[in-house]
């Protein structure tokens, strides 16, 4: 059994069926897990209690509903015992094993729900997310110095910039990632502007006697 073929069809499979839900996922790949330790054996032992905690499955009631409609909808056979001294067991579908589809065209499950069939928007939306990725951050030193050109920035502030957000790995803080590196650039620009200003201030600042004042205080009084 090729455990490798067999999770790639169900996956294809699941995506097509509308009545799973994230509890059915995990209570069948609890049931894969047992199945891979018994060595793909044709029907297993089910212990209730370990499958439970395996698909984090909170109540009883829950479990056999799970479970019973993977069995009516033919993921697995539910083979449930009356007898207490025997066990309840399980038997995986073969998903994997070669059919007749409708159109009379033999092959896997894998072979007839392969990936040509996934709607194209998943494949645009992943690659719009990597375009994304890539545009956070200049390519290199020269367009920042372009880009801060078109603004009429100092070339200095872009050698500055560059080399800063280069050294932190393009970073804020030194975790969070930049989202838009040319907003980073406006606001390095602003806080350069600002400590334009700071000196005039200090200087002024410096040349002023506190202690001068025309207040008339007396300092006999306590505080």
């Amino acid at each position: 059994m090729n455990y490798i073929k067999h999770l790639n069809a169900a996956f294809h499979k699941f995506y097509g069926d509308d009545r799973l839900n994230y509890a059915h996922l995990s209570l069948y790949f609890a049931l894969f897990y047992y199945w891979n330790l018994h060595r793909f054996p044709i029907e297993f032992y089910a212990n209730r209690t370990e499958l439970m905690k395996l698909a984090k499955i909170g109540s009883r009631s829950t479990y056999h509903r799970l479970i019973k409609d993977l069995s009516e909808w033919e993921y697995i056979q539910y083979l449930p015992s009356q007898n207490p001294s025997k066990n309840t067991m399980v038997v995986m579908c073969q998903i994997c094993t070669s059919t007749v589809t409708e159109t009379g065209q033999a092959g896997t499950l894998m072979e007839r729900y392969c990936p040509k069939n996934v709607p194209l928007t998943l494949y645009i939306k992943h690659s719009k997310q990597y375009k994304l990725s890539e545009e956070r951050k200049p390519k290199n030193e020269l367009e920042v110095i372009e880009y801060f050109k078109s603004k009429k920035w100092s070339s200095l502030n872009a050698v500055k910039f560059f080399n800063h957000y280069q050294g932190v790995g393009w970073k804020i803080g030194g975790k969070t990632k930049i989202e838009d590196w040319k907003a980073i650039a406006a606001n390095w620009m602003l806080r350069a502007e600002e400590i334009k200003e700071k000196p005039t201030l200090q200087i002024v600042a410096k040349n002023k006697d506190y202690l001068i004042t025309n207040e008339q205080k007396n300092y006999g009084e306590p505080l």
